[in-house]
């Protein structure tokens, strides 16, 4: 069986990670592609309860975050690395920087598609308490969706993008046994069950149905469930993507998944031959990577290990 994959796109790169480590490519401005790797020690693996459903998926949830945080602060500094008049690097983006703008994005996050959608429901002449909790995910899922588009319609964002779809291009063809050369790699789907865009959406369908054991609470009640239960959301989303990535080849259960599916069209773009090589680089690390340290374990090889750390592509 082979060894779960999931990535993440970044600054002209792709941040590839198996259970024990994480490799990042970029394209530098020189048009070379330079590469970060690191290992993975995942708590996961060291305390059992941690394994257990909903609960592992909060768990793996931060320690992607975390590890996705690192690889866009590399991928920042090597896009930042254009030479100056004394053909030395420019200005690097700081951590401080990344770290201000890393807890400005999650401000904006729960602001708009946590509590904002509370509040406006708040407002409407909804009566039930059932009422209310269905009227506030709609208007959550038609906030996120036009957000998508929007953002969708930036240039800025398009190689992003693509990058994005190189990374499901190459994670679908490892998946499938397929060489990893960029011309046979750009045959498959941009699309892929475990996208992180995918398992937003599921966020907020969960929420649905978390929030209608709370009934419609007091204003600052309404706030305080919609920020505390969001890891236990989260937890319970994780195992539908991860359930969804165990069982890809169900037909049935595509029917279920296709709007997370369709979704994924916003934030993909067809990628270019160079792009895909950038993915394939960093996926090839990754399982290299990953070969070394199945090989050193071998011994004393848990079954559970690869099984219990899976995350998002």
């Amino acid at each position: 069986m082979s060894a779960p994959i999931g990535g993440q796109a970044v600054l002209e790169g792709v941040m590839m990670r198996s259970p024990s480590a994480w490799a990042v490519a970029v394209r530098k401005p020189d048009g070379e592609i330079a590469g970060v790797n690191n290992e993975v020690s995942s708590i996961l693996t060291r305390h059992r309860w941690m394994r257990l459903p909903v609960i592992r998926g909060v768990f793996a949830l931060g320690e992607a975050l975390a590890i996705g945080f690192r690889a866009l602060a590399i991928s920042a500094s090597y896009a930042a690395q254009e030479e100056g008049e004394d053909g030395k690097p420019g200005a690097e983006i700081t951590r401080g920087q990344l770290l201000f703008a890393f807890a400005l994005a999650i401000g904006f996050v729960l602001l708009v598609f946590k509590v904002g959608p509370a509040l406006i429901t708040d407002r409407l002449p909804v009566g039930d308490s059932a009422g209310f909790v269905v009227v506030e995910g709609i208007i959550r899922v038609a906030i996120f969706v036009v957000y998508l588009g929007l953002i969708s319609l930036l240039p800025d964002l398009r190689r992003v993008f693509q990058y994005h779809a190189a990374e499901h291009k190459a994670i679908n063809a490892y998946e499938a046994g397929q060489e990893l050369r960029p011309d046979l790699v750009q045959r498959f789907s941009l699309l892929h069950v475990r996208c992180g865009t995918a398992f937003l959406l599921y966020v907020m369908v969960v929420a649905i149905f978390v929030f209608a054991f709370f009934g419609r609470p007091a204003w600052y009640w309404l706030i305080a469930t919609r920020i505390l239960l969001l890891p236990v959301i989260a937890g319970i989303a994780y195992e539908i993507i991860r359930f969804a990535g165990n069982h890809r080849e169900s037909g049935v259960l595509r029917i279920f998944l296709y709007p997370g599916l369709a979704l994924q069209r916003l934030t993909t773009r067809e990628p270019t031959l160079d792009q895909i090589e950038v993915s394939i680089s960093a996926l090839t690390e990754v399982l290299r990577l990953e070969g070394a340290e199945q090989a050193e374990m071998q011994p004393q090889h848990d079954p559970e290990r690869v099984r219990e750390v899976d995350i998002m592509a």
